[in-house]
């Protein structure tokens, strides 16, 4: 079954996921150009998401949507175990999200130009001023009613454990009062790890797990504090046993 999975990888699915990829880069990026930038910032990437889990045949269990009002701004943040995080994220959460992203997502054809369009958030660590502008850009956003998602991590783990929280969607929650809503990604790593990139995928089920927002106590440095401890220990209890436990990531 191995060998026909990477078969079905070669004939089918990857020559959809780079078709479909352009096809939902050039309409996010047109229909953002035309109007209504809430939709079509969000959508196509939904569709994007949804289609590549699916094409890869990989069974995906949610839980907690329930946890999420509709219409409401939050800041998510995440795990980040592998490259199809952004997949399951995208497809399966059902929330109207922008991503906070590095700068050098730019670079990548079609995706960049889509990226820029849409409004993600670039961090662009290059100079204080860049820094401060993209979190302007980051309040904007989240005024208008749509979410932020996250990886505090900052960069996807080596091992499948989690490593350290950085703080700045914290800070920016806090400056805001939006609460958390902590999110548990299960399997990401055993389809396809960091080490693996361009490398067949894994046939292993997804797992996303959402958790009850953390609601603002107060506002300074000590609801960013209890904030960040509070949704780390939702992430990481939801972890599968084998992934238990925090491991220093050298990419932080």
């Amino acid at each position: 079954m191995k060998y026909l999975y990477r078969l079905y990888q070669i004939v089918i699915a990857l020559p959809i996921l780079v078709v479909w990829s352009i096809i939902i880069a050039v309409m996010m990026t047109v229909g953002c150009a035309i109007g209504n930038k809430r939709y079509w910032g969000y959508a196509p990437g939904k569709w994007w998401g949804w289609l590549i889990v699916r094409i890869f045949l990989l069974p995906v269990k949610v839980e907690g949507k329930g946890f999420i009002e509709h219409d409401k701004s939050y800041v998510f943040v995440a795990n980040h175990q592998g490259a199809f995080d952004i997949f399951l994220i995208y497809g399966f959460l059902g929330h109207n999200i922008r991503w906070m992203m590095k700068h050098g997502i730019l670079k990548i054809p079609f995706v960049g130009t889509a990226c820029k369009a849409s409004h993600q958030i670039i961090i662009d660590k290059r100079g204080p001023k860049r820094i401060k502008e993209s979190y302007d850009q980051a309040r904007t956003i989240l005024q208008k009613g749509v979410s932020l998602m996250v990886f505090p991590e900052g960069a996807r783990t080596f091992t499948g454990h989690m490593g350290k929280f950085t703080r700045g969607a914290y800070v920016l929650a806090d400056e805001l009062q939006l609460p958390i809503v902590p999110i548990t990604i299960n399997g990401s790593f055993n389809v396809m790890p960091r080490m693996r990139d361009w490398h067949f995928v894994d046939w292993h089920p997804l797992a996303l797990t959402i958790h009850e927002p953390v609601y603002p106590i107060g506002q300074g440095a000590t609801n960013v504090a209890s904030s960040m401890t509070d949704s780390y220990s939702a992430i990481m209890a939801a972890l599968t046993p084998e992934y238990q436990g925090m491991v220093e990531n050298p990419d932080q």
